[in-house]
């Protein structure tokens, strides 16, 4: 297994390009916009400075990486020759039922289609296929470079064969696989997000503030990042589409989505990427920073 094509230049798609590629793997980035392409290949760039500037790699390894991905804005083209295709779209069912369609239809027969969903059914991805004995869940984080954890999720059909083929291949990324069965959120979603909404709810019920709870839970709990900075970072949408996956898929109401996360994202306040979240990350407020630090 050599050639890797990555569907999706966005954090997630850029970070497993970028891993895969500094690990020695040919890689295909594929996106059907050509500036998010470019928006990616700048990500990457950046975070392999970061690397250089640590010292953790050479400027001969960034050389090396950036090398070994191509770009392609036709979805036939960058996964004709794969021998692997992660998909790490929008996490919505539908867009990712189509482009499993897509990927079934275009990809050599013996292709393992990975897909980077953080909730979403496996079994239900690869009903859509002609191959579902192929078809794989493996939901890296965020940051892909630096995280070692890899869910590895195997719907009702995934073959041992093709499991062990992808725990494999992620300890050669010098990851963490770990195996999980396929149900709403898998293991770190259907942990995290009802601890995220939790604190939405703590903050919609006025028990305190964005900054307090999130002080609470990183000095009482050792939590690197509270968890509404941290839902600010996955993005609020996402939390939200995450939280209906579960909810719907247990019917459970410990699941229904805070109406504060739900407003909040009607409202197109998703977190770091829109500016403005739990917290305000507009280009005003970075420069309220630094004004005062001069002063």
């Amino acid at each position: 297994m050599k050639k890797i094509s990555v569907i999706g230049a966005g954090t997630m798609g850029n970070g497993i390009a970028h891993t895969f590629a500094q690990s020695g793997f040919t890689v295909s980035l594929v996106d059907v916009s050509q500036a998010n392409i470019n928006r990616g290949l700048a990500t990457i760039g950046k975070n392999l400075d970061r690397m250089i500037a640590r010292e953790k790699i050479s400027e001969a390894d960034k050389e090396s990486t950036l090398g070994n991905i191509k770009t392609f804005t036709s979805l036939t083209d960058g996964i004709k020759e794969a021998d692997l295709v992660v998909e790490a779209a929008t996490e919505n069912v539908e867009l990712k039922l189509k482009i499993f369609g897509e990927l079934d239809a275009h990809a050599p027969a013996d292709c393992i289609l990975a897909t980077n969903t953080s909730s979403i059914s496996i079994t239900q991805i690869a009903a859509v296929t002609q191959r579902p004995d192929k078809v794989i869940g493996m939901h890296f984080m965020n940051p892909v470079p630096i995280m070692k954890l890899v869910e590895i999720i195997r719907g009702y059909s995934t073959s041992d064969e093709v499991t062990e083929t992808i725990m494999t291949l992620s300890r050669k990324l010098g990851k963490t696989p770990t195996e999980v069965n396929d149900y709403p959120g898998f293991v770190a979603n259907r942990i995290l997000m009802p601890m995220i909404n939790e604190a939405i709810e703590t903050l919609y019920n006025g028990v305190a503030g964005v900054a307090e709870i999130d002080t609470v839970m990183k000095l009482g709990m050792a939590h690197p990042m509270g968890p509404l900075q941290l839902a600010d970072f996955i993005g609020l949408d996402v939390c939200l589409s995450i939280l209906n996956v579960m909810y719907d898929g247990f019917k459970n109401p410990k699941y229904a989505p805070c109406p504060l996360l739900v407003n909040m994202v009607m409202a197109g306040k998703k977190g770091v990427k829109s500016g403005e979240g739990f917290y305000d990350y507009s280009e005003s407020r970075k420069a309220e920073k630094i004004s005062k630090a001069f002063q």
